[in-house]
């Protein structure tokens, strides 16, 4: 289906892409963008989730700047947009913007009521302030970045939760990694794994350092942890 609109805590308005599953109602996915915006592959992994029976969003967090950004990874000057767009980025604001997305889709008649929630890079940073400032019923970050400036709210997070680490990601070297690891050990709702051999944005098909492996590995632990929290 095309595009919708979400209305922002401040009243005005977003697009997201919206996939709905064959049956027409089923539990909510909100799908949180890289930084090259709701593209082609967002979509397709939303399409994925529709595909085993999720109503699934994608919302614009980039609208704010530019609206409708779809980048790919492919040029050196779509590179240097994302990363422009990502240093500009409000995260404050971003997480505003995925609570009015919350809302809004337990609203809709499609949305059997339980909503997770997955992101990659950036948002699998915001997929980690999803599950420590709302109630989401599961949530899933890849790869997420600074995610140790966070660590403060590992406390909050009381569904749910699984980060899929890279052992070879830059943004989260050795020592940020053990961190992070560290302080997952004092929420036990929290699982994280760590893919050795695997670089940052592992799963992005296509991608530079897409690893099917791990990709196949973490993909397939998300789908059974989504079915087990989710579709139960």
């Amino acid at each position: 289906m095309p595009d919708i609109k979400i209305k922002s805590l401040e009243s005005k308005e977003f697009s997201a892409y919206c996939a709905l599953p064959a049956a027409g109602r089923g539990p909510g996915m909100i799908v949180i963008q890289e930084i090259f915006g709701v593209n082609a592959n967002l979509r397709a992994i939303c399409d994925d989730y529709a595909a085993r029976g999720y109503v699934a969003l994608c919302p614009d967090l980039f609208w704010r700047q530019q609206p409708d950004v779809q980048l790919t990874d492919k040029t050196p000057a779509e590179w240097d947009r994302a990363f422009e767009l990502y240093k500009g980025f409000d995260v404050e604001a971003g997480v505003r913007d995925l609570l009015s997305t919350l809302a809004h889709l337990r609203a809709m008649p499609a949305c059997s009521g339980k909503v997770g929630v997955v992101g990659y890079c950036l948002g699998g940073k915001l997929a980690f302030l999803m599950a420590s400032r709302s109630d989401v019923d599961a949530a899933v970050g890849y790869y997420g970045v600074e995610l140790e400036k966070y660590l403060d709210e590992i406390h909050d997070i009381r569904m749910p939760l699984i980060l899929h680490i890279a052992a070879l990601d830059k943004y989260t070297p050795p020592d940020v990694r053990a961190r992070i690891l560290k302080a997952c050990e004092r929420n036990p709702v929290i699982k994280p794994y760590v893919y050795e051999g695997a670089d940052h944005a592992f799963s992005r098909i296509g991608g530079q350092h897409y690893d099917k492996t791990a990709a196949d590995l973490a993909n397939g632990r998300t789908v059974e942890f989504f079915a087990e929290y989710l579709q139960s």
